[in-house]
């Protein structure tokens, strides 16, 4: 294979150079099988040297000049594919921002829808008006009949009014103005209203400590606050015309102090110390409690752990039922159940 090589070797002109080249071996068959060296042909001017050696250094400007061309076409390409991208991001996080818009927007018009809606069910609860499909609900939950649930809706807006008055007439008071403060602006029937009632009208005469504690079980779900009105429909259903167990339960609740799922000794010292008619003679009227505490533990604890369950508490009740007053008054009387639903005029 002959190579025609044009060089520049002097300012007079251009010399041509032939140089007889054989291809490499793996370029060639007949090379590769005559296994001969590449023998240039000897170049009679003083510059051929420097002519050949021009003209591969020519090509090595051609082939860098090729290769820019090359990186030049690269860098191009990786530009358009950045610029895509970028785009891409772009799109991306705009459809990513709008959906986060459009979730937040939502979730405050559930908010507020309600928000809306709480406050007509207040509005209806002081009106004594139930909306059709929670009379269901409570129709369903309680034992009482839909006058009767009406009714009771009306004695609940009177004693609301009377908790607003009560508090009202707290805050006119500099001394009390700071207590009842916080009471005021919270709807229901409060300790006060909730305990007058119950002396009044269900005839309940007990210690302060068990009054307060039938308050707070009166409404498991929000206890200890004031008595909203599905609450205090579905706690004077089992107070009033609960079954046995239902009863039962109630009582447990009461009596457990501390909430713990135990009636321990302790608590039955604090619930039955008052019950004992103390004497003047009596040195140490607490002895009598404690033994009277004794009795008691070894007629309900059927576990022998020391303490009463809830589990031993049913169980004794079950086989005598006078015993679910055992430690403290919490139930209505008969004739108070009935003179309470005389007055409902339904």
């Amino acid at each position: 294979m002959f190579l025609s090589v044009y060089a520049h070797c002097s300012p007079a002109g251009w010399l041509k150079c032939e140089c007889a080249i054989s291809h490499y071996p793996f370029g060639s068959k007949a090379g590769a099988t005559k296994g001969r060296s590449p023998t240039p042909t000897p170049n009679r001017d003083n510059g051929g040297g420097v002519t050949v050696g021009g003209a591969a250094a020519g090509g090595g400007v051609g082939g860098a000049t090729s290769g820019g061309g090359g990186a030049t076409t690269a860098g191009r390409s990786t530009l358009q594919a950045n610029k895509t991208i970028l785009k891409t991001v772009s799109v991306f996080l705009a459809s990513g921002k709008r959906n986060s818009s459009n979730q937040q927007s939502k979730a405050a018009a559930a908010a507020l829808q309600n928000k809306r809606q709480l406050r007509q069910r207040r509005m209806e609860e002081l009106s004594g008006k139930i909306n059709p499909k929670l009379l269901d609900t409570l129709r369903k939950k309680t034992r009482f009949s839909k006058d009767e649930l009406d009714a009771l809706c009306r004695i609940y807006r009177k004693l609301v009014s009377n908790c607003q008055y009560a508090a009202k007439t707290l805050a006119s008071s500099s001394s009390s103005a700071a207590i009842a403060k916080p009471h005021a602006a919270v709807e229901g029937i409060d300790r006060i209203v909730f305990r007058e009632l119950l002396h009044s009208t269900f005839d309940i005469v007990t210690e302060e400590i068990l009054m307060e504690r039938i308050f707070c079980s009166w409404d498991k779900a929000h206890e200890g606050l004031p008595l909203r009105l599905e609450g205090w429909l579905i706690g004077l259903s089992t107070f009033l015309r609960g079954t046995s167990t239902e009863r039962a339960g109630f009582c447990f609740r009461v009596y457990d102090l501390n909430q713990d799922g135990f009636i321990t000794k302790d608590e039955m010292f604090t619930l039955l110390r008052n019950c004992l008619i103390k004497q003047p003679q009596d040195e140490d009227p607490d002895e009598g409690v404690k033994d009277l505490v004794e009795i008691v533990l070894k007629k309900f604890d059927l576990d022998k752990d020391g303490k009463v369950s809830l589990e031993d508490f049913m169980a004794t009740v079950s086989a005598e039922p006078l015993l679910i007053e055992a430690f403290g008054q919490c139930l209505p009387t008969d004739s108070a159940v009935g003179s309470f639903f005389s007055t409902l005029q339904v």
